[in-house]
């Protein structure tokens, strides 16, 4: 829900310390150096199309890009990227495919496995059918959001099957029956032995368009407040007893009474056993439309065998989704379960996740109470003054088209050295369509009442501009559709008032004698129906109307992809 920014904005830049993922990806091999690193672009620079929307015109170009990521991941932080893909939900070209290969082959990186075409499973797995070089390059067969459901033909290749983006579902009960349901039936029904979740965590505002559609939530940084939400705990039932690099073992997982279960080992004698009982209500994801089914209260038996039937007892952790009075029990240690003679039985009811593992490692976290939630604060600033800012972007803003990041003015005298600078100057190979301007949202969606005031730079002479704004009710995919109400000022010294992003609907226009290349303080005041703005600390215009949308954030951005500064950001 938003832009991240590249390791390469420009042809002859090159940047490994930019946006949050080098961090994330730390802090998660900490926990789990055995976790697995996977990059896959959404959208390119506009550079590597040369003017075009398509990275496929110029394959080594997009190669090169690829790859230089890959490298930098390894010599600025120590992080080997063990899968890549090609474009998400996108097309993907074989011939770029087939490239990148032979790039990764030639830097050394012949241990990265390629991932395609993280989209659906045709016609990936019917080109591979046909084109013997491309089955040797491509080592997975990703597809998004499957239903649980593979095809004949990706079966027919031999590769491995991964659900490599699935869940997407708003994290309450409904959302971890989603999450249960599929964590197994991706292999039971489809023969994946791997499912991905979109998105991690849900740390970002919650208005935009896939609000809490995270495994957990952390969407107030200004409070510290955070949420381990049910789906963590239904994801600890496989992940605390699996690893990559344990099998399945190729039993029919189907329960008479409805529901699923999946069994794997890691080859040394563990057997970790999931059972899930999710009903057709309680589990529906967000996509595809579920058909439907039942389930029932039932009694399993297991009959364990082989090298198994010398298991004695076996480890149970249960959580129970509670749709009734809210009160689910999650993830539980019970008392262990007596193996006799290879067979035992449990009573499931419906609604229900077990494990049954050999491994007697398992732990449910007595960490302390997060700080309580708050709104963002009503009085809000920010200068931008900060020598070595341990990211690339300023607190609390999120960026929506283009990439706005802390910048350093050699040359400025002295009141604007540190700056907020959007630096993204060409429309970048859009995977949805971002807006025609540059945005950066920030704030309460909620806010009705608010003055926003900033000081800005517009760097591009003759049809450059910029904006601030507030009352702004959109981002994310649907950012091209954003309302509001935006003072703009452009290079031509012209102004205008606005009531979206697109700056279609004019509510306002006229002269303000701002130039580019200075610094000028715009002030946005919005009361009830009425809006004024101010240049410089005068009134430029007042007594604008304004009806919808009636509450949203404060933004700022520019005109098109352009050069611009923003500084002593203030919003009330």
């Amino acid at each position: 829900d938003g832009t991240e920014p590249s390791h390469m904005h420009y042809e002859n830049d090159e940047n490994y310390f930019r946006g949050y993922e080098w961090w994330l990806m730390k802090e998660a091999k900490k926990r789990n150096p055995k976790i697995k690193l996977i990059g896959l672009p959404w959208t390119f620079p506009g550079w590597i199309g040369k003017g075009e929307n398509w990275p496929y015109d110029y394959p080594d170009v997009t190669a090169y890009y690829i790859v230089s990521w890959i490298l930098g991941a390894k010599q600025y932080h120590d992080l080997d990227i063990d899968y890549i893909g090609i474009w998400n939900e996108r097309a993907f070209s074989s011939k770029y495919i087939k490239l990148l290969r032979y790039t990764l082959d030639k830097r050394g990186l012949e241990q990265v496995r390629i991932i395609a075409s993280d989209r659906l499973w045709e016609p990936i797995s019917f080109v591979m059918l046909t084109d013997s070089e491309l089955h040797g390059v491509v080592d997975v067969i990703g597809a998004h959001y499957p239903g649980t459901k593979t095809v004949q033909n990706a079966i027919l290749t031999g590769k491995k099957l991964w659900s490599s983006e699935d869940y997407s579902t708003f994290n309450d009960e409904v959302g971890a029956g989603c999450w249960a349901r599929i964590l197994n039936q991706n292999y039971v029904n489809g023969n994946m032995t791997s499912t991905i979740a979109w998105n991690l965590v849900a740390s970002y505002y919650e208005e935009l368009p896939f609000g809490r559609c995270g495994l957990m939530t952390a969407q107030e940084p200004w409070s510290g407040h955070y949420k381990v939400e049910s789906p963590i705990w239904i994801t600890a039932h496989t992940t605390q007893f699996t690893q990559p690099g344990w099998s399945y073992l190729q039993v029919d997982g189907h329960l008479e009474g409805g529901g699923s279960f999946v069994a794997l080992t890691d080859g040394l004698g563990n057997l970790t056993i999931i059972i899930e009982t999710m009903t057709h209500n309680h589990s529906k994801c967000i996509r595809p439309p579920l058909p439907n089914f039942n389930v029932i209260p039932q009694r399993a038996t297991f009959y364990l065998k082989g090298s198994f039937y010398m298991v004695k007892t076996l480890q149970v952790w249960h959580s129970r989704l509670d749709f009734e009075s809210g009160n689910s029990s999650l993830f539980q240690r019970l008392h262990p379960v007596k193996v006799w003679r290879g067979t035992f039985s449990l009573d499931l009811n419906v609604d229900e996740v077990y494990t049954l593992t050999t491994l007697k490692t398992g732990q449910k976290c007595g960490c302390p109470e997060p700080p309580p939630p708050q709104p963002f604060p009503s009085n809000y600033k920010d200068d931008f003054n900060i020598r070595n800012p341990p990211f690339s972007e300023a607190p609390n803003f999120a960026d929506q088209t283009g990439v706005f990041e802390y910048f350093v003015n050699a040359s400025d005298p002295g009141d604007h050295v540190f700056t907020l600078r959007q630096v993204v100057v060409q429309r970048p190979i859009t995977w949805v369509s971002d807006a025609d301007q540059t945005i950066s949202v920030i704030g309460n969606f909620k806010w009705v009442n608010m003055t926003v005031t900033c000081d800005i730079y517009i760097e591009k002479q003759h049809d450059g501009g910029v904006f601030i704004a507030g009352r702004v009710d959109n981002g994310g995919i649907y950012v091209r559709r954003t309302k509001g109400v935006f003072f703009w000022v452009f290079a031509d010294g012209t102004y205008r008032v606005t009531g979206d992003l697109a700056g279609e609907e004019i509510l306002m226009k006229g002269l303000s004698g701002v130039r580019d290349n200075a610094w000028h303080t715009l002030t946005l005041n919005i009361q009830g129906n009425s809006a004024s703005g101010l240049l410089n600390g005068y009134p430029l215009w007042e007594n604008v109307t304004v009806s919808k949308p009636s509450n949203g954030w404060a933004a700022v951005g520019t005109r098109s992809f352009e050069f611009a500064q923003f500084d002593n950001f203030h919003v009330e």
